[in-house]
């Protein structure tokens, strides 16, 4: 009786600590504002894919999180850092970049402004959630 609960008990663990693994290869990245999280949330990504090259990433931006993924946007306070260069390396690695669709009726933007490396998703803040609650995915805010 008292082995057969106690091997119930590691098997217990030991699902919980796979279902903590998994759920630690996918990740969402939220930029809601490219001035301030764009270069940091890039640089994390890419330090996040070199110690962990298997994992899952999608970056969701909406707001003014979305100016990173425009054509031809750099960072203004370090004007060397082409964010295509950047973008385009790290979906070469399998992440993916969302817009929102809100933010660009909302701005009065076209989606042929942004670079061929974005996708669209009809909503930012659904997109994230759905990640987080239906794929379980991790959530992190540069």
């Amino acid at each position: 009786m008292k082995t057969t609960r106690r091997l119930l008990a590691v098997l217990a663990g030991l699902v919980l600590l796979c279902g903590a693994a998994l759920a630690q290869d996918k990740v969402v990245y939220h930029i809601d504002n490219a001035a301030a999280q764009a270069t940091r949330g890039l640089r994390n990504i890419r330090n996040h894919l070199d110690v962990a090259p298997d994992t899952a990433i999608v970056v969701v931006t909406h707001a003014e999180g979305i100016d990173f993924l425009m054509e031809g946007a750099r960072d203004a306070k370090n004007p060397d850092i082409d964010y295509g260069a950047l973008v385009s390396a790290l979906k070469a690695r399998g992440v993916r970049f969302e817009v929102c669709e809100i933010t660009l009726r909302n701005r009065n933007l076209k989606k042929d402004q942004f670079t061929m490396d974005a996708e669209f998703t009809p909503s930012g803040v659904v997109r994230v959630a759905r990640l987080q609650a239906r794929e379980g995915f991790v959530y992190i805010k540069p």
